[in-house]
């Protein structure tokens, strides 16, 4: 079985390519962004799986998952990502991807997952998709549109706006929007307080 894992951050990409390489009749190759990941499957490498980070450079949201999923090779393709919601999952999934999977799964679990998607099923962790949907019917999730509340984690996270932006595929000046939005709806006056609040009342 042949992976390809397309991720721009290295300290991770070098970690899923030391877990997945080390397993029996696994072999592991990696991109650090889209482009390469796209040239590389259209050089006929004849990869059995490709893992996409979806917010790095060239995803633009799900588009960068149907480009993949659009080129030549008998590939499957699954979305791995440290922030997207639940929605972006459902999303990916309807779109035909191969999986979602978060990237807070534990390298067990990553392993059983590709081989799952490598057989030709589905894969989405349960636990993910029923979590968020606790977290949508807490009071604070009440109060804030899917946005806030993805900006309010990064904020929770110590992420900075322009970071926030990137994770979000969204501009900068847009996080800067919400971040004070979010201020008047949950009664902060920083971002300290904003993740403070958000932690003590287990929001995340």
């Amino acid at each position: 079985m042949r992976i390809l894992i397309a991720d721009d951050h290295d300290l991770l990409r070098d970690t899923l390519m030391l877990y997945i390489g080390n397993e029996p009749g696994i072999e592991a190759e990696s991109a650090p962004d889209l482009a390469t990941a796209e040239r590389m499957i259209a050089a006929g490498h004849g990869y059995d799986l490709v893992l996409l980070d979806f917010t790095m450079p060239g995803m633009n949201g799900l588009d960068g998952l149907r480009s993949v999923m659009d080129l030549d090779g008998a590939h499957r393709v699954a979305i791995i990502s440290g922030t997207a919601s639940r929605e972006v999952a459902e999303a990916a999934l309807a779109a035909g991807a191969a999986g979602f999977l978060p990237k807070t799964l534990s390298a067990k679990s990553l392993i059983n997952a590709i081989r799952f998607m490598a057989m030709g099923e589905q894969y989405a962790p349960l636990d993910f998709m029923r979590a968020e949907e606790e977290d949508e019917s807490h009071p604070l999730a009440e109060i804030l549109s899917q946005r806030e509340l993805q900006v309010l984690e990064g904020l929770t996270q110590g992420k900075s706006n322009k970071e926030i932006a990137r994770d979000l595929d969204i501009r900068e000046p847009t996080v800067k929007l919400h971040v004070k939005t979010l201020y008047r709806k949950i009664g902060a006056a920083n971002r300290t307080q904003a993740a403070m609040i958000a932690k003590e009342q287990g929001l995340f």
